[in-house]
This record gives structure tokens, C-alpha cells and sequence, in this order.
């Protein structure tokens, strides 16, 4: 790798001609493809926007310059170009890289980039600050990955085309988010074609009347309105972007460094909020990425030579919670024709590609758009569907709002899977189901459980659609769960009731969810290693965080000198806080030792890893009884 050897920083990318830059991408290419076969990561997305990271690189001055990527997993080919080539194979390992660009990490990264949409709003934050301090940086907003399908990024248009500015937003076109890209603004920018001669005439009149003075703000928003309105008369279409005052240029071919560099000095100094749209594909340059961009966004580790992917044996294993999900919602579905399913842009990710094979036309993939799935479940429930509305625990963050006032308000029979909940890895902050229990539990006439397992999963979907009126909250982590023989018989859980699973003495263990598991894993151990001098705790699944099981509430404070709760959400509002908060509305008093998530951001690295230092391993609690 001769060239890229050489590049430590962008400074040193800056040196070269714009004819080795076709070598780079080259290299640049071929070190993701070897570096992400045996270390994991996000695949597709980075491949796709080689090019482009290069160009950018090359023509803007960063770090001075900003450079916002939305969504981060794009960034890898930055991270490599910006001091990082030679920790690279350290990402997403633990006090490693981070997953996805981050200010803490390195003075390139301009903004946390984890979630989609978030982009043109910051970068537009950016662009103001510049023109506000009377600085010349530039500020560059890349959005791609069906990320223009999010509500924010349209807001932040709008913003731009209202507010002097000089941001500059590159449209990363790949019709893809992880799986393929959907709506009507996929359809649209697919469609989407401008005349290259027009621009040509177009910038070389611009740069004329801005060298004769003739181009103040006032005359400039005149000039391009009229240039919109013959723009639309000659192409006999309206651009949407041109239509908010938004110069638009493109599309352009995004695997072709030179024209990239030729096109972005071009347009680089001008005035105003513009946007080049690019037509990247995902996985460039790989072949079977290319092929299959939805494996490839994250295929784990793979022959480098072929693509073949390098899958353990997963017939012994218990199930992913998701696949539970994905085959039991089509169960009911078979049963049930009211039911339908509802992703933001995951129906692989979360399995709701299983029902979706068999019934497309009851299934709704509506792009990232967390907010919007859940208002449009809203609608679909208030006139007698029964939708299942799957979205990451995480990405529900961005619905908050329109779960209290779209559903909730109107106890309308929404149920809510939310998938990937407690910690998720590698992903790392951005990604980890950390808050759920804590901001849904204040939430009035929301049910809230969480099954300890597979089997418990499938309870709790059918208690929710079959046996329940209003809205009803199941969260899951990612990954396998325990049972092998998963697939049983669907009963109704009572809402508000718990189980005993062992019976102890002196000290009661108050688990939600899967960690339960591992808390029984911890006793069964002190069991086995008893002397006769160990007092053996009894162990409580409450499976519902909201209502609490009242009558086990009351047995435990009755019959128990202490209480434990364990829960792999945040402490504060999770749980815990509703015991204690039990207690003392019913007049006991009890030592209560309160096991969970830390009040800090949990960094990325393996769950197991992830799970030891915040004390919720099995060996932890062991020691916390």
C-alpha cells in the first residue's frame, strides 16, 4: 500500500496529485475489505463512500473544515484517512476505536453520528456558528443510508433554506439503508436528473455576476428563483431541494474521485445552502458486497477471497430473541387477520422479514422514521388493526413523544417490540437499550414487561395482541436467549404477575428480563458450592415492570430482611426505583441493594465484556449476594 502507507492525516493526502488519487481509493479499499473480514464491523456502507471520503478529504481543510457523516457506519475509509490507519484493527474492541465517529476520540469527528437523519441539522448548527464568528470554514453535511427518509432531515432543510448559510450537503444516493431504501424520496431521488450543460452555463453566469458585484443576498435569492422556475420549464420537473431555495447539483457519478474533486472545488466557495447528489452503490468494489449489500452491511467475519461468510453452527444453539419474534408474529398473524407489523427500515435486523415473505401486503417497512411508525401504528390501531410496531430500543428514543401523545393519551392497542434492549456490544453508546424501562415507566396505561425467555417471548406477543385493549410495551436484548426447545404453546401472562423461580431464605433476588437468567446461573452456583454456611436467596422473575406484581410485592416485603433488584437498564427509573418506590408508599421498610446499568454512557465491547465491568455478570452477583 504505497500511497495510503504515506497518509498519516488528511494534510498528507493534500500532497499528492489528483491523479494518485484513484490509487488511494484503491488501497484505501482494499485495507477495509482485509481489515473488516477478520475484525467485524460495518461493511457495505464504508465501501460505497470511498470515493467520496477521499475527495472530501482532499479538497476541504479539515479538521478546520467540518465534515458531519450521517449515519457514522459510513465513516471507516474517514477514520483510516484521519489518524487512525494504524489502530484501525482495534475498532469496536473494547478501550478501542469507537464504532461509530465521536469528538471524543479524535478533532475530525465533528458530531456523534450513530443514529440516521441527524446530519443536516447539525452541520447547519455548524454553518451559522462560521458566518456568526465571521470565519471561512467550511461545513460539509454527508447524509446517505435512506437516512434522508428520517423527519429530521427534512426539517433541517427546511431550516437551511430559511437561514443565511453556507452549508454544503452531499446526498450519498446508494437506495439503501441496511435494507433496501423505501417511500416516495427513494423513488424520487432515483428519478431525480438535472442537464449538465445547464449547470455548466448556470455556475460559469454565477461566477461572473459575483465577480461584478451584482450578487448580493437579497439579488442572489431573486437570481435563483428565477433560475428554478426555468430550470423546472426546460427539464418539465420540479426539484424538491431547488423548490426550498436550495441550489441543487447532480446527480453525479460518486465512484469517480476526479470529477468529485473537480466538482466539489467548484462548488466549495459558493454562497449559500446547495446540494450535490451522488449516486454511490453499496459495497463498491467488492463483488459479493455489491451483490448482497443487506448481508454485507455487517457480515461478521468472511473469506476475503470469496465472500463466504465464516457462520459458526448455530443448529445446537438457542435462538436470536429476534428470529422468536419474526416466526411468532407470523403465528398470530396466520390467526389473526387484524394483525400487522411495523419497522423502521429493520425488518432484517428485527425479523420482521419472516412475515413480510409470506404476507408483504400486512407488513410495512416505512423508513428510518421511529417516529412516524409509531403515530402511522397509532392510526392503523384507532380504526381496528392490531399493529406490531418493532423498533430498537435505542431508535425509540426518537418517539417518545408521539408514543405518549399518539397512544398512549388515547389507550389505543399498540403493541411495541422493542428489540436490541440492555447492552448491545459494539455498537456501543448510541446503540445500547439503556433508558427504556427509566422513560417508559412514567408513561400512564402503558403495560411494560420484559420475558426472562424464548418461550416467555411468545407469551408475552400473544398475551399483548390477544388478550389486551390498550398499549403494551415488550422489550428483548439481542442475541441468543437459553431454550432450545423454544417453540411452545402460547398461553396468556396475566398482566402484573410474576413468578417464584427458587425459593431462599432471608434475602429476595427481584430480576426483569433475560438477566434473570443469570442471576439463577449465580445461585444455582452458590447451591452447589455450599458448606451449610451460605444463606441461598430466593429469586423473583417479575416479567412486568409495569403494573408490579402487587401480591409478590407484598410476600417479599413480608417474609424478606433484604431485597435485591437486578435489571439491565439504567438504575435511575428502572426497576429498582419502582420497588423502592412500592416500599414506601405501602409502609416498609427494607434494605434494598438496587444491581443495573451505572449513571454514564457504557462505551462499546463485547455484551459479555460489557456486562462484567458494570457488574451484572454472573461472578458480580455472586458477590453481591
Amino acid at each position: 500500500m504505497s500511497l495510503l502507507s504515506t497518509i498519516q492525516y488528511p494534510c498528507d493526502l493534500r500532497k499528492l496529485t489528483v491523479e494518485q488519487l484513484p490509487e488511494v481509493c484503491r488501497e484505501l479499499r482494499e485495507m477495509l475489505i482485509q481489515e473488516l473480514s477478520s475484525n467485524p464491523g460495518h461493511f457495505a456502507s464504508s465501501l460505497g463512500v470511498v470515493e467520496l471520503t477521499v475527495a472530501l478529504h482532499y479538497v476541504f481543510a479539515t479538521p478546520e473544515d467540518r465534515i458531519v457523516w450521517d449515519v457514522g457506519h459510513q465513516a471507516y475509509g474517514h477514520k483510516i484517512l484521519t489518524g487512525r490507519r494504524e489502530r484501525f484493527s482495534s475498532n469496536r474492541h473494547l478501550n478501542g476505536l469507537k464504532p461509530f465517529p465521536s469528538p471524543d476520540e479524535s478533532e475530525y469527528d465533528t458530531a456523534t453520528c450513530g443514529h440516521a437523519s441527524v446530519s443536516i441539522s447539525a452541520a447547519l448548527g455548524m454553518a451559522v456558528a462560521a458566518q456568526q464568528q465571521n470565519t471561512n470554514r467550511h461545513v460539509v453535511a454527508v447524509i446517505g443510508d435512506g437516512a434522508m427518509s428520517g423527519g429530521l432531515a427534512f426539517e433541517g432543510l427546511n431550516n437551511a433554506s430559511a437561514t443565511p448559510n453556507n452549508l454544503l450537503i452531499i446526498l450519498n444516493d446508494n437506495n439503501m439503508s441496511i435494507d433496501h431504501a423505501v417511500g416516495g424520496m427513494k423513488e424520487y431521488l432515483h428519478n431525480l436528473h438535472t442537464s449538465e450543460s445547464y449547470n455548466r452555463i448556470r455556475n460559469s453566469a454565477a461566477r461572473s455576476l459575483e465577480s461584478w458585484g451584482l450578487l448580493n443576498d437579497e439579488r442572489r435569492k431573486q437570481i435563483i428563483r428565477f433560475n428554478n422556475s426555468l430550470k423546472s420549464l426546460l427539464n418539465n420537473q420540479q426539484n424538491i431541494f431547488e423548490g426550498m431555495n436550495i441550489r441543487y447539483f447532480g446527480p453525479e457519478d460518486g465512484h469517480n474521485v476526479v470529477e468529485l474533486v473537480r466538482t466539489l472545488r467548484r462548488i466549495k466557495d459558493m454562497k449559500g445552502p446547495r446540494i450535490l447528489h451522488l449516486h454511490t452503490k453499496k459495497g463498491k468494489g467488492y463483488a459479493p458486497a455489491e451483490k448482497n449489500p443487506t448481508v454485507f452491511h455487517a457480515p461478521g467475519k468472511f473469506v476475503p477471497e470469496t465472500g463466504e461468510r465464516l457462520k459458526t453452527d448455530a443448529t445446537q444453539l438457542p435462538p436470536r430473541f429476534q428470529d422468536v419474534f419474526g416466526e411468532t408474529i407470523l403465528e398470530l398473524a396466520r390467526n389473526n387477520s387484524r394483525i400487522v407489523g411495523i419497522t423502521p427500515a429493520m425488518p432484517t435486523g428485527c425479523s420482521l422479514n419472516i412475515m413480510m415473505r409470506e404476507m408483504p401486503e400486512r407488513c410495512f417497512d416505512v423508513g428510518i422514521a421511529e417516529g412516524h411508525a409509531v403515530t402511522f401504528s397509532a392510526g392503523m390501531a384507532k380504526d381496528g388493526l392490531i399493529p406490531v410496531c418493532n423498533i430498537y430500543s435505542s431508535f425509540c428514543q426518537r418517539a417518545y413523544d408521539n408514543l405518549i401523545h399518539d397512544v398512549a393519551i388515547s389507550r389505543l392497542h399498540v403493541v411495541l417490540c422493542l428489540d436490541r434492549a440492555g447492552l448491545v456490544g459494539e455498537d456501543g453508546p448510541t446503540h445500547h437499550g439503556a433508558f427504556d424501562l427509566a422513560f417508559l415507566r412514567p408513561i400512564p396505561g402503558l403495560t411494560i414487561a420484559s420475558p426472562m425467555n424464548e418461550s416467555e417471548l411468545r407469551c408475552l406477543m400473544y398475551t399483548a395482541v390477544e388478550c389486551q385493549d390498550g398499549p403494551f410495551v415488550i422489550r428483548y436484548p439481542r442475541g441468543r436467549g437459553v431454550q432450545t426447545d423454544w417453540h411452545c404453546e402460547m398461553k396468556e401472562i396475566p398482566v402484573g404477575k410474576g413468578r417464584r423461580i427458587s425459593d431462599g431464605e432471608k434475602t429476595a433476588i427481584l430480576s426483569l428480563g433475560p438477566v434473570g437468567n443469570t442471576v439463577q446461573d449465580a445461585i444455582n452456583e452458590l447451591k452447589a458450592a455450599d458448606a451449610g454456611t451460605t444463606v441461598i436467596p430466593a429469586h423473583y422473575d417479575m416479567r412486568y415492570l409495569k403494573p408490579l406484581d402487587e401480591e409478590i410485592m407484598r410476600e417479599v416485603a413480608g417474609q424478606y430482611e433484604h431485597i435485591v433488584t437486578v435489571e439491565d437498564g439504567a438504575l435511575k427509573g428502572g426497576l429498582g426505583s419502582a420497588v423502592l418506590e412500592w416500599l414506601s408508599d405501602n409502609g416498609y421498610a427494607r434494605r434494598v441493594t438496587r444491581l443495573g446499568l451505572p449513571d454514564e454512557f457504557v462505551q462499546h465491547g463485547t455484551p459479555a465484556e460489557l456486562y462484567k465491568i458494570v457488574g451484572l455478570d454472573k461472578e458480580a452477583i455472586k458477590q453481591a449476594l
